[in-house]
C-alpha cells in the first residue's frame, strides 16, 4: 500500500522508553490507536491513558472485553483485536518483533503492511527488526533510544540468596510453583506471574509485589513483555520452554526481553541464573551489549480471503507470499479449525455462499483459552457454528447458561481455578459478539463476574499457598476505614502539590479515620476490585472537591499542573497496602479526568473542533477558564469570527458577549459547584469564594478572594459585585439601550446603591 503519512520504527531495547513515548505521541493527536501484546499490557497502558485523559474518551478492547464510551478519541487494544477500519490520526504496534511469532506472528505483520494512521503511524520493538523494517516499510524512519539504565551481569547464585526486588523466571507452571514454595519457606513468600492468570488475578499479585509485601516475584515469561515492575534483578531458573509444538533453547534475544525487566526507568538492573544454571558463553555479554542477530523472516498469511466456499477460503489461507522474507504460517489455531471442520458433512452442508463461510470463519477464529485436547475445542466451536447456522441465528440461552453455570464455582486448587477461568474466558469472547447472544450486555456482566469471582479466590488461594502471613500490615476490612462524608460547610482538607504517582509514598491522612466494621480479607478485594472497575457514575463530589463512593470518603481533589488537571490526594484507607492505594488512587484520577471532560465536553467536540482558528481560539480561552472569558481578553478572535462560525457557537449554548463570554449551560446549580470543586482544588482556601445560593444571579465580591475564582464559577467581577455571566451581558445590553442602572438593581442582585457603581465598571 501507499504510505501517505509519516512512518516512524521506534526500535532498540527494553527500557528506552518506547511504550511511553508512543503514548504521549498519540495524545498529541486528536484521535489514536495503540495495539499491546497482551490483554495484561493492554489493560495497564488503558491505566494509564485513562490517568491523564479520563475514562470517556477512552476505549479498550481485547478479545475478552470491551469498554466503549458513547465517543472514544483513543482506542487501546491488543493487536488481534485493533478495528482497523476504524480511521484515527495516530495508530502504534508494540513489539512488533512479535511478527516472527510462529503462532501469532501473521497478525504483527498484517498490521506492519497495511495498518495506517490518517496523520501518523509508529512500530514500537526490538532492533533485531531493522533490517526486515527497512525492507518492508522502506519509507520508515528508523529512530533509536539509549537504554534509560545499564543493565549487568550478576552470574549465578543460589534462591535463598537472591537480592530483595527479585523476579525468579521459569517456563512450565510447576516448576513456578515449586520455586515459589521454596521461597515460602525460606524468604516468607512471593508473588507469582503467569500467563493463563486474568488481568484481576495478575493486578492483585503484582501489587503483593509493588507495595513491599513480598519481595520476590516469580514469573513465566510473561513478565517480558513491557509490564513495568520494581524488579532490580532477574533470576532464569531456566533456559528451555516448550513453544507450543517442542521444548527449545531461548535465543539471546528472547533472553533479553526477560532480563529487561530489571533496572526500570533510571535505575539499573542485573540479571543472571539460578544456581547451578549458567548463561551459555557469549549470552551475557550480547545481553549487556544488546547485540543480536537480526530477524531474518516474518509470518504471514493472505488478508484477502475467498469467503465464497470452504475449500476456496481454505486456499486463500494457504496461499504463499511473494517475498522471500515472509513466510506462510503453517499451523495458526483457528486455520487448523477451520480444517477440521471442513470434514465434517454436516458443516459443509450449512456453509454454503459468503455468509455462511465468513460467520464458519468467525467462530473457528474463538481462541482455544483451554489448551487441552484440540479436539475438545473443535467440538465445542462445531456446537457453536450449528446453533448460529440454525433458524435461531443465535445461541440457545438454556445450553449456554448451562455451559456457563458449570465453571462458576470457586471451590478446587490453583490449577483448578485457573482452568475455569480459561473457560469462561471462552464464554466472554462469545459473549462480546452481539450478534451470537440475546441481550449481550447481560452474558457480558455474567460471564465478567464470573472471571472476577474466580480472580479473586485464586489470588487468595495464591496468597495462602506463596505467602506467609500473619503479619501486623495486613488488615482484615471489606471497606477500608475511612472519614465518613463530611458535614456540608465543613473546611476542605489542606491540598497537596504535584502528581500524584510522583509523590504517593508522602500522601498523607486527609481526615482522622471512622473505623468500619471488620470483615473477610477477601471482601476487601472485592471492594478495592469494584472501585477501580466502577463507572463514572458510581462516585459523588462536593464542591470542597472531596470524591466519595457512597458515604465513603474516598479522596480529595488536589492542585495539579493547571486548573484543569487536578491531582488527587487520597483519603487514609489505611487497611489498604501501597499496591491497593495506588489502584484506587489511579481511578480516582480518571475520574477527576472524566469530570473536567463531562464539564467542558461541548468545547471538545468535533463540531467545535472543526471551527476556523478564531472559533478555537474562543473555545480555547472558554476552557481555560471553566467556561467564562472576558470578551476584551479574546478581541482578536471575536474581530475575526466570522457570522455563521458565530451562530455555530450559539447554537451549541456558546454565547460571545460584549463583556463577557460564557457557555450557558455551564451556569447551572450543578455544574457551577463541579466548577467550584475545581476551583478548590487549584486555588489557596482564602482565595475561594463561597458557593452562590441557587438561584443566585450575583454575589457581594469577598475580601481577599480571586476575582479569577469568580469568573471561574461563571460569576466574573465588576465592582463589588460578582455578577453570573448571563445576567452581566443581559444588564449590559439594557445599559447601552439607555435604561438607567438603579431600575436595574434588582436585575443586577444589588441594592439601588451599589447599582451606579457596578454599572459603570460593566459598561467600562
Amino acid at each position: 500500500m501507499v504510505d501517505a503519512s509519516p512512518i516512524t520504527a521506534v526500535l532498540g531495547p527494553t527500557n528506552t522508553g518506547k511504550t511511553h513515548r508512543a503514548i504521549e505521541r498519540m495524545l498529541s493527536h486528536d484521535s489514536g490507536m495503540i495495539g499491546l501484546p497482551l490483554r495484561l499490557l493492554a489493560r495497564e497502558v488503558y491505566d494509564r491513558v485513562t490517568t491523564r485523559v479520563g475514562e470517556a474518551r477512552v476505549a479498550l478492547v481485547t478479545g475478552e472485553e470491551k469498554r466503549v464510551p458513547r465517543r472514544p478519541d483513543y482506542w487501546v487494544c491488543t493487536v488481534e483485536a485493533m478495528p482497523i477500519d476504524l480511521a484515527v490520526d495516530f495508530l502504534a504496534i508494540d513489539e512488533i518483533q512479535l511478527a516472527a511469532h510462529d503462532q501469532r506472528g501473521h497478525v504483527f505483520t498484517e498490521r506492519l503492511l497495511l495498518a495506517r494512521g490518517r496523520r501518523e503511524t509508529w512500530f514500537l520493538g526490538a532492533d533485531t527488526m531493522r533490517p526486515l523494517m527497512s525492507e518492508l516499510v522502506p519509507t520508515a524512519k528508523i529512530v533509536q533510544h539509549p537504554r534509560l539504565s545499564r543493565l549487568s551481569s550478576a552470574g549465578a547464585g543460589k534462591l535463598a540468596r537472591l537480592p530483595p526486588r527479585s523476579a525468579v523466571v521459569a517456563f512450565s507452571t510447576p516448576q513456578v510453583y515449586e520455586i515459589a514454595e521454596r521461597l515460602r519457606a525460606q524468604r516468607g513468600g512471593a508473588a507469582v506471574v503467569l500467563g493463563a492468570l486474568s488481568p484481576r488475578t495478575r493486578n492483585a499479585q503484582v501489587a503483593l509485589f509493588q507495595s513491599g509485601e513480598v519481595d520476590y516475584l516469580v514469573a513465566t515469561d510473561a513478565i517480558g513483555m513491557g509490564l513495568n515492575l520494581d524488579v532490580r534483578h532477574v533470576a532464569f531458573a531456566a533456559l528451555r520452554k516448550f513453544d507450543g509444538r517442542e521444548v527449545r533453547d531461548l535465543d539471546p534475544a528472547e533472553l533479553a526481553q526477560i532480563a529487561g525487566r530489571a533496572g526500570r526507568h533510571l535505575a539499573d538492573g542485573t540479571f543472571g541464573t539460578v544456581a547451578p544454571l549458567s548463561l551459555p558463553d557469549g549470552v551475557a555479554a550480547a545481553i549487556e551489549m544488546h547485540r543480536f542477530p537480526a530477524v531474518r523472516r516474518l509470518l504471514w498469511r493472505s488478508s484477502e480471503l475467498d469467503r465464497s466456499s470452504i475449500d476456496a477460503l481454505l486456499a486463500s489461507l494457504r496461499e504463499r507470499p511473494r517475498l522471500r522474507s515472509l513466510k506462510l504460517v503453517d499451523d495458526a489455531e483457528d486455520t487448523a479449525a477451520l480444517a477440521r471442520l471442513a470434514e465434517d458433512p454436516a458443516i459443509r452442508a450449512r456453509a454454503r455462499g459468503p455468509e455462511a463461510v465468513g460467520l464458519l470463519w468467525e467462530v473457528c477464529r474463538i481462541p482455544d483459552f483451554r489448551k487441552l485436547l484440540f479436539e475438545s475445542h473443535v467440538a465445542l466451536l462445531a456446537e457453536v457454528y450449528g446453533q448460529l447456522s440454525g433458524p435461531a441465528e443465535v445461541l440457545d440461552e438454556g445450553w449456554m447458561a448451562a455451559r456457563v453455570a458449570e465453571i462458576d464455582d470457586v471451590g478446587g486448587d490453583v490449577d483448578t481455578l485457573i482452568s475455569r477461568i480459561a473457560s469462561i474466558r471462552t464464554w466472554t469472547y462469545i459473549s462480546n459478539h452481539a450478534r451470537w447472544v440475546r441481550d449481550a450486555g447481560t452474558w457480558q456482566e455474567r460471564t465478567r463476574a464470573i472471571e472476577d469471582r474466580l480472580s479473586d479466590a485464586l489470588h487468595e488461594r495464591l496468597v495462602q499457598r506463596f505467602v506467609e502471613r500473619g503479619g501486623p500490615s495486613r488488615g482484615a476490612r471489606a471497606t477500608p476505614r475511612s472519614p465518613r462524608r463530611a458535614e456540608p460547610g465543613s473546611e476542605p482538607a489542606e491540598v497537596a502539590a504535584g502528581h500524584p504517582f510522583a509523590r504517593i509514598a508522602a500522601l498523607r491522612a486527609l481526615l482522622p479515620s471512622a473505623p468500619l466494621p471488620p470483615a473477610p480479607e477477601d471482601d476487601r478485594a472485592r471492594w478495592v476490585e469494584s472501585i477501580v472497575g466502577a463507572p463514572h457514575e458510581r462516585f459523588s463530589i462536593d464542591v470542597a472537591g472531596r470524591i466519595y463512593d457512597g458515604d465513603v470518603l474516598l479522596g480529595q481533589l488536589a492542585r495539579g499542573p493547571t486548573l484543569l488537571l487536578p491531582d488527587v490526594r487520597l483519603a487514609p484507607l489505611e487497611d489498604l497496602g501501597p499496591g491497593a492505594r495506588s489502584r484506587v488512587l489511579r481511578r480516582l484520577v480518571a475520574f477527576a479526568r472524566d469530570l473536567v471532560e463531562e464539564l467542558l465536553g461541548v468545547l471538545r467536540s468535533p463540531e467545535v473542533r472543526a471551527l476556523p482558528a478564531a472559533a478555537r481560539g474562543i473555545a480555547y480561552q472558554l476552557e481555560q477558564g471553566l467556561g467564562t472569558a472576558a470578551a476584551r481578553d479574546a478581541e482578536e478572535q471575536i474581530a475575526e469570527l466570522a457570522a455563521e462560525d458565530r451562530a455555530l457557537l450559539s447554537a451549541r449554548g456558546i454565547e460571545v458577549g460584549e463583556r463577557v463570554i460564557y457557555v450557558a449551560h455551564l451556569l447551572r446549580r450543578r455544574a457551577i459547584e463541579r466548577r467550584l470543586a475545581l476551583c478548590a482544588a487549584w486555588f489557596e482556601p482564602a482565595r475561594l469564594p463561597a458557593c452562590p445560593a441557587p438561584g443566585a444571579v450575583s454575589v457581594a465580591v469577598a475580601r481577599g478572594v480571586d476575582p479569577r475564582a469568580y469568573a471561574a464559577i461563571g460569576y466574573p467581577v465588576f465592582g463589588t459585585r460578582a455578577i453570573r455571566a448571563d445576567v452581566a451581558e443581559r444588564v449590559h445590553k439594557a445599559l447601552a439601550s439607555g435604561e438607567r442602572a438603579e431600575r436595574l438593581s434588582s436585575w443586577m442582585g444589588c441594592p439601588a446603591r451599589e447599582a451606579p457603581g457596578v454599572a459603570a465598571v460593566l459598561m467600562g
